[in-house]
């Protein structure tokens, strides 16, 4: 039987590209508060760098090489080793074990109706030819989330279908073998806007190859060069036309990111974002204004951070040993679930 009564956090980053202002928003910020508020009994957070290869699998070193720097987003972000755990996905063979058996309780046509999947193939071009590791990822993330005992999943909305997926699939291996697995729910950003941040272009996602995103360890100079290049409205071409604050990118960033205190620091003449957006939508403000106040805002947040991934870099077997640590630790947890599986399936030959 799974441990009872215990609030157990999964969640992670796949390693393909430093991280970026899009995903401290959706999941990072929240990732520390969760970690430091003392709700949770265990937090696990994977760098899922066998998830990655499905699609990368011609491309190793990029994948080995961005598990270092996303180690370094999470530390320089204030995950706290003490308090969480990250570890490296491919150090946990239980992981593979677990999703070979789950395979058993999914049909092919439930996986082509899962709307995340279709997303992504159409995104990635696959079409006819999708790996097969990549369109079983329902089932991989099934196994993820029961080798902890997750009960908290933290997810963009985007995310929903593969949380459900997981639970049907705990829900038919519990009907079929005895109750053995945790049915994970999910946690949303607080900040909706948070799940959705587009692209500094106004694409719908920010991506390292559209040359879209604003790194969480981009110097000053560069967050400035891509905030006063954002796209705002099209139509809003002098300074008295009214302006669309809804789909603008450089609205969307200041409903996630502004508070008061930035408006009293920064834009005094503002209360808040709801007095810029008024004036904004009424005309008579000029985007250029618009766009120095949100870099002084990204500024305020990302410097702490920059400074922090600057000093955990001077450190890196320091940052080894974390993750080393770590893998250790999941892959104990892990172990235990997958003996509870093996027992349930009547396969433990030998115990």
């Amino acid at each position: 039987m799974h441990a009872k009564n215990k609030n157990i956090i999964l969640t992670g980053d796949r390693p393909t590209g430093k991280l970026h202002i899009g995903h401290f928003a959706g999941s990072l910020k929240r990732r520390v508060e969760l970690q430091n508020s003392g709700a949770f009994d265990e937090v696990y957070i994977m760098i899922a760098d066998a998830q990655a290869l499905t699609d990368n699998a011609d491309n190793p070193e990029k994948i080995r090489a961005n598990v270092t720097e996303v180690a370094l987003d999470y530390l320089a972000c204030g995950l706290d080793p003490s308090k969480s755990t990250p570890f490296i996905q491919s150090q946990i063979p239980e992981l593979t074990e677990l999703a070979f058996y789950y395979m058993n309780l999914v049909t092919v046509a439930r996986l082509q109706r899962n709307p995340t999947v279709k997303a992504e193939i159409l995104a990635r071009n696959f079409e006819a030819s999708i790996p097969v590791g990549f369109f079983t990822y329902p089932i991989s993330q099934t196994a993820d989330i029961t080798a902890f005992d997750a009960t908290v999943v933290p997810v963009g909305e985007d995310q929903l279908p593969m949380i459900e997926q997981a639970r049907e699939i705990v829900r038919s291996f519990n009907s079929i073998y005895g109750n053995t697995l945790v049915e994970p729910k999910e946690l949303l950003p607080e900040n909706s806007v948070c799940g959705r941040l587009p692209g500094t272009d106004g694409k719908a996602k920010m991506s390292k190859s559209l040359g879209n995103c604003i790194y969480l360890s981009d110097s000053p100079d560069e967050i400035k060069s891509k905030v006063m290049n954002m796209y705002t409205d099209p139509n809003h071409l002098r300074v008295e036309d009214k302006g669309d604050t809804k789909d603008n990118p450089v609205f969307i960033y200041l409903s996630a990111f502004a508070d008061d205190g930035h408006f009293a620091r920064y834009l005094p003449e503002y209360e808040n974002l709801a007095a810029l957006k008024a004036h904004y939508e009424r005309g008579g403000l000029g985007d250029v204004k618009v766009k120095k106040f949100l870099n002084n805002v990204m500024n305020e947040i990302l410097e702490p951070i920059r400074l922090r991934r600057i000093e955990w870099e001077k450190r890196l077997p320091e940052v080894y040993e974390i993750l080393k640590k770590g893998s250790l630790k999941a892959r104990e947890t892990a172990a235990g679930t997958a003996d509870r599986v093996k027992a349930a399936l009547k396969i433990n030959y030998f115990c």
